[in-house]
């Protein structure tokens, strides 16, 4: 289905951001999911409710990160097996 293996982790919301801001900081590839996106129906929709709040004020509910696993397991750190 992803062509690469994935592996789904479970964490709080202050350790997403953590999560997403140590990415970033890496410039690794990521992807957002806010609570906000799973009321919408559409692409247009989705991102016009991120762009509709500040960084620091999303409803973090799930994150994105691509990489090589050394790099990802370091951005991930806090976050645990989802079981």
């Amino acid at each position: 289905m992803f062509g690469h293996p994935v592996a789904v982790l479970t964490a709080d919301a202050a350790t997403l951001a953590a999560v997403r801001d140590r990415a970033l900081g890496r410039g690794m590839p990521i992807s957002i999911y806010t609570a906000e996106l799973f009321k919408t129906g559409n692409d247009v929709a989705n991102r016009a409710q991120v762009r509709a709040v500040g960084t620091a004020d999303l409803d973090l509910v799930g994150i994105g990160v691509a990489g090589e696993r050394n790099p990802v397991d370091k951005v991930t750190k806090g976050a645990r097996l989802h079981s």
